[in-house]
């Protein structure tokens, strides 16, 4: 098609503003999809999308539209998600586009995701077409939205489209807005064909199918290519687009996003942001996006030791679909042979665990969740630590470093003072506030990343009523006082425990660690000592008490002398089984503890 009849636009918004809804209207107002066929959240193909009402993996589609003006044009849409988490996944999207399409909840406004993903649509210099959601809502405010469109987002209210998804309302307007506003694709003007792969997923019989936006030229079979990252060359074998299932086409032409086969045997041959081009005449590389790097790690292992190399496969196939997962070997005495596993968040976590579990029918168990620390040792090497295990002993390090966050929180007015306490409980110092609108405010805070893994966005909501909500953004590293507590169970340390804490949260997590062993931990024939300790330094402490045999209920009166022998003599034996007795922690224990 004509480059002028193409547009690219990607759909932004705050987790749950409606962008799934909206996409799926437009796939049915432009008869993309017929009205048997249609169904709620079309494009989230997996389970677990559905059921949390989350995108976690962004779904191109292509849709041809005929406009008021009597011409067709050729939509290119790509669909994001919404969670902080996935921002690697938006970032790709939007370098493949000309506009966006930000939406904003009537009844929420603007919330700090909407601000992240405004600011990485401005960077990449898309033009934004902004449009109020939800407006058939009984509490829905839509002069209030237009208000904070403008004061916080500087996008002028009068270029704003009211509708409702969910209804049906403004989506002729949004599909003319699309071809009024965005901008045709124009070719780079460079030597041969230049396209962009923004994404991947592995098919069982095509091998690694890429996604690709065709900035130069034109992609078609037969054509020999090259993946200027890898360095790697490719003959294509298919190209086509998706509708939204992939369908073949002739060809790819400047401005069309498609997808292409070429043989790929496995996702990590093509990186993304990668710029593929003509083997024969190389054009120079596109300004793509960063890799994704992990950024909180865990330990998972199978429940069952014999399914150790099940998971290793199953491992494999995931990584397949989801490239910003890494895996590598390790072992613990505890736990047996596992995995060490880099997520992006805890969301990623949750959903890597999730789908093993689902589509892999596996029985894991996952450790405590830890980031990288950067560990500067006397002779002046600099370590990556993201497992406890291998933090060097205290005389060998000179510092360690801490990854650091900048967190923006919006959140009503009156919650400001337990927000203030909640940053300072958790290490973070508040940088400056704004003053959004009459009813709300937004906190710049600098944080640990270590201190916002597990609870805080929990907190932030149940301290909020609902109302907050949170982005944050990588901030390099800061020297930190992190020690690493061990936890010891009968004089010995217990692997799977460990964990590197900030030296004034250490006391208070050693208790509470000791005091949840205690209760998983099975009575011994002789006291059991959970200890927590830094070093060599124990700053917390529980006892299990030993199962007793009344060794004196066969004595019926007599001297008191007999039943302090066999006391005595019962003393003697439980103090040489705890010499040579080990403790064996039982693995439901394990569960329970890191379940805590």
């Amino acid at each position: 098609m004509d480059t002028a009849h193409i547009r690219n636009f990607s759909i932004i918004a705050h987790i749950d503003h409606g962008k799934t809804t909206l996409s799926d209207r437009l796939l049915h107002r432009t008869g993309t999809i017929a009205t048997r066929n249609m169904s709620d959240q079309l494009l989230d193909s997996m389970d677990l999308e559905r059921e949390r009402g989350i995108t976690i993996k962004a779904h191109p589609v292509t849709m041809l539209y005929k406009a008021r003006n009597g011409e067709e044009y050729e939509l290119n849409l790509i669909d994001t998600p919404g969670h902080v988490d996935f921002t690697y996944e938006v970032s790709r999207s939007l370098s493949a586009c000309e506009g966006a399409i930000l939406i904003i909840d009537a009844a929420q406004g603007v919330e700090a995701q909407t601000v992240a993903n405004v600011h990485l649509a401005t960077k990449q210099n898309l033009t934004i077409i902004p449009v109020i959601n939800k407006i058939d809502l009984p509490h829905a405010n839509v002069a209030l939205t237009k208000q904070q469109l403008e004061d916080i987002l500087t996008i002028p209210a009068d270029q704003a489209i009211p509708a409702s998804a969910k209804e049906g309302i403004g989506i002729d307007e949004i599909l003319e807005a699309i071809v009024a506003r965005v901008p045709p694709p124009k070719p780079t003007g460079a030597v041969s064909m230049q396209g962009l792969c923004f994404d991947s997923y592995f098919d069982t019989y095509k091998g690694v199918v890429t996604h690709v936006r065709v900035f130069n030229g034109e992609l078609k079979p037969g054509m020999d290519i090259k993946l200027l990252q890898t360095g790697k060359s490719y003959q294509i074998k298919e190209v086509g687009s998706f509708n939204p299932k992939p369908y073949v086409r002739e060809k790819l032409e400047v401005g069309e996003t498609g997808y292409f086969t070429a043989n790929i045997k496995t996702p990590k041959d093509v990186k993304m942001g990668d710029t593929l081009t003509e083997a024969r005449h190389p054009s120079p590389v596109l300004p793509g996006f960063k890799e994704s790097h992990p950024m909180v790690f865990s330990g998972i292992y199978p429940i069952n030791t014999a399914d150790y190399e099940h998971l290793k496969a199953n491992m494999a196939k995931l990584q397949l679909n989801d490239s910003a997962f890494v895996y590598q070997s390790e072992s613990s005495v505890a736990l047996g042979f596992g995995f060490r596993c880099g997520f992006l968040g805890l969301l990623h976590l949750e959903i890597v665990q999730e789908r093993l579990r689902r589509e892999y029918d596996m029985d894991i168990i996952a450790t405590y969740p830890s980031v990288v620390y950067k560990v500067t040792l006397t002779d002046g090497t600099v370590k990556e630590i993201d497992n406890p295990a291998f933090l060097p002993e205290v005389n060998y390090i000179e510092k360690i470093e801490e990854p650091m966050v900048w967190a923006f929180i919006i959140c009503p007015n009156e919650c400001i003072g337990d927000m203030m306490s909640l940053i300072a409980e958790k290490r973070g110092t508040a940088d400056h506030t704004e003053t959004l609108d009459s009813k709300r405010v937004m906190i710049t805070t600098s944080l640990p990343l270590n201190e916002i893994l597990i609870d805080f966005h929990d907190r932030i909501k149940s301290i909020t009523r609902g109302f907050g909500s949170m982005d944050y953004e990588h901030a390099g590293y800061l020297p930190s006082d992190m020690v690493k507590l061990d936890m010891l169970v009968n004089n010995e340390s217990v692997d799977a425990f460990s964990s590197i804490v900030h030296r004034s949260k250490a006391d208070s997590r050693g208790r509470a660690l000791a005091a949840k062993l205690k209760e998983v931990i099975p009575k011994q024939q002789y006291q059991v000592a959970i200890q927590a300790a830094i070093g060599g330094k124990i700053v917390a402490r529980e006892t299990v008490s030993a199962m007793r045999k009344d060794v004196t209920a066969k004595c019926y009166g007599g001297d008191i002398t007999r039943k302090r022998k066999l006391l005595e003599k019962q003393k003697e034996g439980k103090k040489r089984m705890k010499a040579f007795g080990s403790v064996n922690i039982p693995q439901e224990a394990f569960i329970e503890v890191l379940k805590a």
